[in-house]
């Protein structure tokens, strides 16, 4: 069966790539025999990652780029994060309605996602979407994030190139900067800026970033609603994808990913392992009753655990 869903995958079929994205998100070792069969044929599309607070019009100008995109010739895939709670659902349906318009193309694909909560779970099932999509042909990927938490970080750096979204002279600039996305950002672009001059956010911006290589994040505006500047925020993608590609930086960046993703990926399936088999150990029982008696305390506790772990302590009571 996975077989089959990952040569269905391959050959960029819709009812394949739905199928296969539900098994990453559902996990399970289905999920690992997919992945197996499918990332050698991954490593190819382009992957940039939208984010920034909520209302700056993420959703808009993704809708946007997927057209700007396609006039190219190039297939694109897009992975839309959505928020757990209904209550903030709502107000992103509008914009989501427009983005799914594409999905009616064969040389597009969009799935939603819900965050959950759970960022480590959610930055593996995006890492593991984005290859599906990858390897099913897209040239370029596409991953939108709802807001600007710490989920929305380690999901949108999961790729080529991290965008940052953000409105003129709301002080959006300078709450963005606090969590980092003046680190993290590769391009910025200052959207809506027909509701006021947008000149006066786009220097705070530009005051703020640095050069990272040889590359200075350039400070754009749009209106994403009327196309306006879209065109050249795509521009401003394609060069920055030949400067990645031309200084090797994409493979660079590629290999810090993948190590923190083994370490991550290692240390998940370590702990769940070593957890399940102390919990049947007698020395478990024995350290949890000291604790509870108020004999050890738990920092004490755990570094007996570790030390049990690496087998260099008899017991608890040593």
């Amino acid at each position: 069966m996975v077989g089959e869903l990952a040569s269905g995958v391959l050959k960029g079929d819709h009812r394949s790539l739905a199928k296969a994205i539900s098994i990453i998100e559902g996990g399970g070792p289905d999920r690992r025999r997919l992945i197996q069969e499918i990332y050698p044929r991954t490593g190819k599309a382009f992957t940039i990652g939208i984010t920034g607070p909520t209302g700056t019009g993420k959703s808009t100008l993704v809708d946007k780029t997927i057209e700007e995109y396609r006039k190219r010739g190039r297939r694109v895939g897009v992975l839309a994060i959505d928020p757990s709670s209904p209550f903030t659902g709502g107000a992103l349906l509008g914009d989501r309605l427009r983005m799914m318009d594409h999905s009616l193309e064969r040389e597009v694909y969009i799935r939603s996602m819900a965050s959950r909560g759970d960022v480590g779970g959610l930055a593996r099932a995006a890492r593991n979407t984005i290859r599906v999509l990858d390897a099913a042909g897209m040239d370029v990927v596409i991953v939108e994030t709802v807001g600007a938490g710490q989920t929305e970080v380690q999901v949108a750096t999961a790729v080529d190139a991290t965008v940052v979204v953000l409105m003129p002279q709301l002080g959006d600039e300078v709450q963005a900067f606090k969590a980092g996305f003046n680190e993290i950002g590769d391009i910025f672009v200052v959207n809506k800026a027909d509701i006021v001059n947008p000149a006066k956010t786009m220097f705070n911006i530009a005051s703020g970033v640095q050069e990272k290589k040889g590359w200075r994040p350039p400070v754009l505006k749009t209106v994403a609603l009327k196309g306006t500047g879209v065109p050249a925020f795509v521009d401003t993608l394609e060069k920055f994808e030949k400067f990645l590609d031309e200084h090797g930086l994409r493979e660079e960046r590629m290999r810090q990913r993948l190590e923190a993703e083994l370490v991550e990926a290692a240390f998940s399936d370590f702990y769940s392992e070593t957890i399940n088999r102390l919990k049947g150990e007698k020395s478990w029982r024995q350290l949890l009753g000291q604790v509870s008696r108020k004999e050890l305390d738990p920092e004490t506790a755990a570094g007996k655990l570790v030390k049990i772990i690496a087998g260099l302590d008899a017991g608890p009571n040593a």
